[in-house]
């Protein structure tokens, strides 16, 4: 497996990043990712996919580095989404692998991300990874007219 680490712009985002990524978050249009990634990407937003040996895009994890005062230096993980075909082989563990790798060499304190409550499977793999439950996440809606996310 082959690790990627992808700018804005370079056209394996909409081709082969992008229908990885819609299996987690199915209302991303090509037009509304690539506007989503050029103005994350000045708020640290990084995006890399795992490529099979065949050559398919079979994972993508979008990932940032955020300074806190809760974490210090922390590598957040805003995606981490294996292909439907590709699941239970080793994918996940590989990207998280990658992405811990950067959090050790960016010198970050903690790996975080946050996972749907209904998302049982996904649970399942993050404490086999060795992960904690640590806390809750709160949400408010906004209303925000003409938002793109």
């Amino acid at each position: 497996m082959k690790m990627v680490d992808l700018e804005p712009g370079d056209a394996r985002l909409a081709s082969e990043v992008l229908p990885v990524l819609r299996e987690l978050r199915p209302r991303l249009t090509e037009e509304l990712f690539a506007q989503v990634y050029a103005e994350g990407y000045g708020q640290g937003l990084r995006f890399s996919a795992a490529y099979a040996d065949d050559g398919a895009c079979v994972g993508v994890a979008g990932w940032r580095v955020v300074v806190n005062t809760s974490a210090l230096r922390k590598l957040y993980v805003d995606d981490l989404v294996t292909s439907s075909a590709a699941r239970s082989g080793g994918v996940g563990r590989a990207l998280l692998a990658h992405v811990e790798e950067r959090a050790v060499r960016l010198g970050c304190t903690q790996l975080d991300l946050d996972s749907g409550t209904q998302r049982t499977d996904a649970h399942r793999f993050y404490l086999r990874e060795r992960m904690a439950i640590t806390s809750f996440h709160f949400r408010k809606v906004l209303d925000q007219p003409d938002s793109p996310a």
